[in-house]
């Protein structure tokens, strides 16, 4: 029950972040292109970063100790990866949604009110950031869920903003891209949820849901987020944000043990 308690309070404090983040948009001036892409593209190594140090890595570290074969915990961190990356494939191809710049897939997507649109693409990269934070709380590591969710909450931040931005560009009032900005991050508690519950059934698969939630993330960053910040000439703050992002959670996961 702690497990599930910790992972699900992970994936509010991740939901409290993107809330915080879209709500700078009812402040201030409005965010430039430029700083948008610099801002999603440290989101990007910020998950990048993640992946890696703390659920591709440990996953495999779970596997040796569990079967005492390096060669089944680089099976089963592939299979993982693969599996995780297929899933959120599959939901891309299956939910209709609408992305910032290439604009509508999926024949059904005229049949839906088109901010809508944009809550389900958001929705589509949050829900595996929850099972991130979820699964990172299994097998008592507290230390690896606080870092997980640091990195995905940090990331949050200005992905809320983004989002918020992206959709006051689109002619919508503050209140109402505050709203829906915040609304996206709604679904990480719920990932959470499940992502902890599944992990705490047993041990046994919580290296297959470390590894499932990383490659989740790697599809969003090459799928989502690196082509829109490539796609308006920002690649280069965008990379520069990304390598920072990538430095502050690889810091972050290194001095938090």
């Amino acid at each position: 029950m702690d497990t599930i308690l910790h992972g699900t309070l992970g994936g509010v404090v991740a939901f409290l972040a993107t809330t915080l983040g879209a709500a700078f948009v009812l402040v201030g001036k409005p965010l430039s292109q430029r700083a948008s892409d610099t801002m999603l593209g440290f989101a990007a190594g910020v998950m990048l970063s993640a992946s890696y140090f703390s659920l591709i890595i440990p996953g495999i570290a779970v596997a040796e100790d569990i079967w005492n074969s390096t060669a089944i915990a680089a099976l089963i961190a592939a299979v993982g990866i693969a599996l995780g990356a297929g899933f959120v494939a599959w939901l891309n191809s299956t939910l209709p949604h609408e992305h910032f710049e290439m604009g509508q897939e999926n024949a059904d997507s005229t049949s839906l009110a088109r901010i809508w649109l944009f809550v389900i693409a958001i929705t589509i990269h949050n829900f595996p950031e929850g099972m991130s934070i979820g699964v990172s709380f299994g097998g008592d590591d507290i230390t690896r869920g606080l870092s997980v969710m640091t990195g995905i909450s940090l990331q949050d931040l200005p992905e809320g903003l983004a989002v918020a931005v992206a959709l006051m560009s689109r002619g919508y009032g503050k209140w109402k891209s505050f709203a829906t900005a915040a609304l996206t991050g709604a679904v990480e508690p719920l990932g959470a949820l499940i992502g902890a519950s599944a992990v705490s059934l047993s041990t046994t698969i919580l290296p297959l849901g470390l590894t499932f939630s990383a490659g989740a993330m790697l599809y969003i960053i090459s799928h989502e987020i690196v082509p829109e910040t490539h796609r308006s000439g920002h690649q280069n703050r965008a990379t520069t944000g990304l390598i920072f992002g990538l430095i502050l959670m690889m810091f972050l996961d290194v001095t938090l043990g």
